[in-house]
C-alpha cells in the first residue's frame, strides 16, 4: 500500500481537544484523531481544508487520522511523529550533510533517567540527537513550540549537561520545519520562555541546533534545505 493510498479531503469544522477534529467528509460530519498536541491555532480554522488517512484499526474510536492541511496555498504535514521517522531515514542513509562520521544509529538511547531521540555510536565519540516538530511559520521565520514544552527544554539541558559531563563528543538538536515556507528559525519566548532560556543556554554550552525544512510529497517528508537560526528573544504575534 502507498503512503498516499486512504488519503481524503476533508473540511474542518472543530477541533473539540488537542487529538480530535470534527470534520465534514463527503457531507457528513466525523472525527478525526490529530496526532499532534501543538496548540496550531494559526492552523486549525474552522473551513480549512484538511486531509485524512483512513485507520480503522480495531482498537480506535476514529476512523481517520488527521495529517495535514493547507493554509494560504501550503501544503504543511501537523503529524508530530512523521519528523523522527524522517530523520531516523536520513540518519540511516547518511543523508545527513552535518552528520557523517558514525557507525551505528541508536533510537531511543536512555540517558539521564530518559530517553534522547538517537545516538550515533562512532570510535571518534558519540552524539546525543533530539527531534522535535514544527509546524508554525510567521512571515518567513519558523518558530517553536507553539505551546509550553517543559520536557523540550529538560531535554536542551540534558543535551548539554552529556557535554559537560563528556559522555559524548557532540549534542545536537534538529528542528524538522514540516512546511517549505519558512527562511529563518527562531525561538518562540513569548510562548514559552523557559524553552527559549534553555535552547539559548544549551547552545552557548556546545549544543548544535539545526532547523530543517521539508516538503510533504506523497505524505511523506523531503529535504529542501537547512536554514540559519536567530536565537535572542523574540515575541511572536499574539
Amino acid at each position: 500500500m502507498t503512503k498516499t493510498a486512504g488519503i481524503r479531503k476533508a473540511v474542518l469544522i472543530d477541533r473539540p481537544n488537542r487529538f480530535l477534529g470534527r470534520v465534514r467528509l463527503d457531507g457528513q460530519v466525523t472525527e478525526a484523531f490529530i496526532p499532534n498536541p501543538g496548540r496550531m491555532l494559526e492552523l486549525m480554522i474552522p473551513g480549512n481544508e484538511v486531509f485524512l488517512r483512513e485507520n480503522k484499526a480495531s482498537h480506535r474510536k476514529t476512523d481517520y487520522d488527521m495529517i495535514g492541511l493547507e493554509y494560504n496555498g501550503v501544503l504543511v504535514s501537523i503529524d508530530s511523529n512523521l519528523p523522527n521517522r524522517f530523520i531516523k531515514r536520513l540518519l540511516r542513509s547518511y543523508e545527513l550533510p552535518f552528520f557523517k562520521d558514525y557507525d551505528s544509529v541508536i533510537p531511543e538511547p536512555r540517558a539521564f533517567e530518559g530517553r534522547f531521540d538517537f545516538k550515533l555510536t562512532s570510535t571518534k565519540g558519540a552524539s546525543f540527537i533530539e527531534v522535535k516538530s514544527c509546524t508554525l511559520v510567521e512571515e518567513g521565520r519558523a518558530i517553536f513550540p507553539d505551546s509550553p514544552t517543559t520536557r523540550g527544554a529538560r531535554h536542551l539541558r540534558h543535551l548539554a549537561a552529556a557535554l559537560k559531563e563528556n559522555q559524548v563528543k557532540r549534542s545536537a538538536i534538529i528542528f524538522v520545519i514540516q512546511r517549505p515556507d519558512a527562511k529563518v528559525f527562531s525561538p518562540n519566548d513569548n510562548t514559552d520562555p523557559k524553552f527559549g532560556d534553555a535552547l539559548r543556554f544549551a547552545h552557548a554550552n556546545g549544543v548544535e541546533v539545526f532547523p530543517l525544512v521539508t516538503q510533504v510529497v506523497d505524505w511523506d517528508l523531503k529535504l529542501v534545505r537547512q536554514i540559519p537560526y536567530e536565537l535572542e528573544h523574540f515575541i511572536s504575534k499574539p
